[in-house]
């Protein structure tokens, strides 16, 4: 709901015709980072999810990054100041930045081409990420339409495999 269309289909654009995708996630916003970074890996050939156990590290990991490539930067209350970090990193290299946050005043927000925000409401010691999830999951439903032949090739490639070196345990009983 907050989300606006134009820098939603931006963000999908963006990230079809991104030469490298770099995500960072810090502390609870890492799981979302993980969850978009395991399907973008079905997707795209060209993801590299940023470790952040160390600030120069994960500079290392980045420093390529350029006008043809995008980062995605997820950082919620309190926001991480590697993911802040990064984000200013990869705009002054020209990348395309898009942020996954909760509000405009978001640290991440001044630098981000594209806004993307949900908002995690906090009723605990437990950050809700429910919202940023489904919105992490509305991205990939559009990239997948926009992608939908190449992304039915790969999972078909993927069954094949799958199959051939039992990466599944196949269902018994008369449903399966």
């Amino acid at each position: 709901e907050k989300t606006s269309t134009t820098d939603f289909n931006g963000a999908v654009d963006a990230l079809c015709s991104a030469k490298s995708i770099y995500i960072i996630g810090v502390r609870s916003s890492a799981a979302l980072a993980q969850f978009l970074s395991y399907y973008f890996h079905h997707i795209f050939s060209n993801v590299h999810l940023i470790n952040t156990t160390s600030r120069s590290e994960m500079f290392e990991q980045i420093m390529h990054i350029g006008p043809e490539d995008v980062l995605i930067g997820i950082s919620f209350p309190r926001y991480s100041k590697r993911t802040v970090q990064a984000s200013h990193y990869a705009h002054s290299n020209g990348a395309k930045v898009i942020a996954i946050t909760d509000s405009d005043r978001s640290p991440i927000a001044g630098v981000s081409d594209y806004l993307l925000l949900a908002w995690g409401d906090m009723i605990s010691f437990v950050d809700s990420l429910v919202a940023p999830l489904s919105l992490i999951n509305a991205l990939l439903v559009a990239i997948g339409l926009k992608k939908r032949d190449e992304i039915a090739q790969t999972y078909d490639r993927l069954e094949e495999i799958w199959d051939k070196y039992e990466g599944y345990e196949k269902r018994e009983g008369p449903n399966g």
